[in-house]
């Protein structure tokens, strides 16, 4: 089982009203959420961890989790409100977004203790690596579980406006590095944690992703938008192109990359730190395309949809 920890919550997505007036739809989110939905979708035994509110929104979070076939044996829950996130979509190609996170849910969430031993692979990122006290208890699940031997799966997918002191998080940052297999980030993630100038391109940040595949990143993703993704390990790097596709708006696609990667290795290779280790550069060819075709597929439709394995 792949389990996925961090944030469930609500993006509040701009619209036009049938008035003609502008408007809020709710959409149910967060990455994690869309990631363990993606893995879910696309075939791989999937479970959640995380602390969702029993409020309204809080609700459809569980329901569609519960619909979607995602395990929630490890899903706390608490009368706290759920978090908001007001997204900004006047670019469809770099949606942002504005948080609502005081004494939210998923902040407050608690330490599991070890998973079981069906457990091969503990996925964390987001906003749920930022926000304490939940931050420090997403950590410790991390450290334990990548010492006792599983696949440890990283997406920091970073919200800046949420980071008050970003040497401190970037220092943290590192120090995660010891603890991740894998290692999925964006080059807008890189170009923030590098502290790079905005325009660096892909072997701008190259060095940067050498220099954490040294600090013990096993393999580092690094999604190029339209211009594929990349795979980096300390032999090589494997990178295929985008696919094409009219895109609606790229909420979620970051999320289906890292959900279609899981569960491609869960089904067709080996989802273990020396499977991982001792994959081919074909290998990652065929994982990486699989992980951009799901991606198209999500681009191309509103909010995060990401596809069903009938999709591909």
């Amino acid at each position: 089982m792949i389990i996925v920890g961090g944030e469930a919550l609500v993006d509040l997505v701009p619209v036009t009203a049938e008035d003609r007036r502008p408007a809020l739809r709710p959409a149910l989110g967060g990455g994690p959420f869309n990631a363990a939905i993606a893995a879910a979708r696309l075939g791989a035994r999937t479970g959640f961890l995380s602390r969702i509110s029993t409020d309204g929104f809080g609700e459809e979070l569980v329901d569609r989790l519960r619909d979607e076939g995602v395990d929630l044996d490890l899903v706390q829950r608490g009368d706290e409100l759920t978090t908001l996130a007001v997204a900004d979509t006047s670019d469809p190609g770099a949606v942002r977004y504005g948080f609502y996170v005081n004494g939210t849910a998923d902040r407050l969430v608690a330490d599991p203790g070890p998973l079981s031993d069906e457990v091969s692979a503990v996925v964390l990122g987001t906003v749920s690596m930022v926000l304490e006290p939940g931050a420090s208890v997403y950590d410790a699940v991390l450290e334990r579980e990548a010492t006792a031997g599983r696949v440890t799966v990283m997406d920091p997918n970073i919200r800046a406006a949420l980071i008050d002191d970003p040497a401190a998080y970037r220092t943290k940052f590192r120090k995660r590095l010891a603890h991740t297999t894998i290692l999925k980030s964006s080059i807008d993630d890189i170009v923030w944690l590098a502290d790079l100038p905005d325009t660096s391109s892909f072997d701008d940040v190259l060095p940067t992703v050498r220099l954490w595949i040294d600090a013990g990143v096993d393999v580092a993703i690094v999604t190029l938008g339209a211009d594929g993704i990349a795979a980096v390990t300390a032999d090589a790097v494997v990178r295929v192109p985008g696919v094409k596709a009219d895109v609606v708006d790229t909420i979620g696609a970051g999320d289906t990359v890292l959900g279609a990667l899981l569960a491609r290795l869960d089904a067709e290779h080996d989802l273990t730190v020396d499977g991982v280790r001792s994959m081919s550069d074909d290998a990652w060819t065929d994982v990486l395309t699989y992980a951009a075709r799901a991606a198209a597929v999500t681009v191309s439709r509103p909010g995060a949809d990401p596809p069903r394995s009938t999709d591909l």
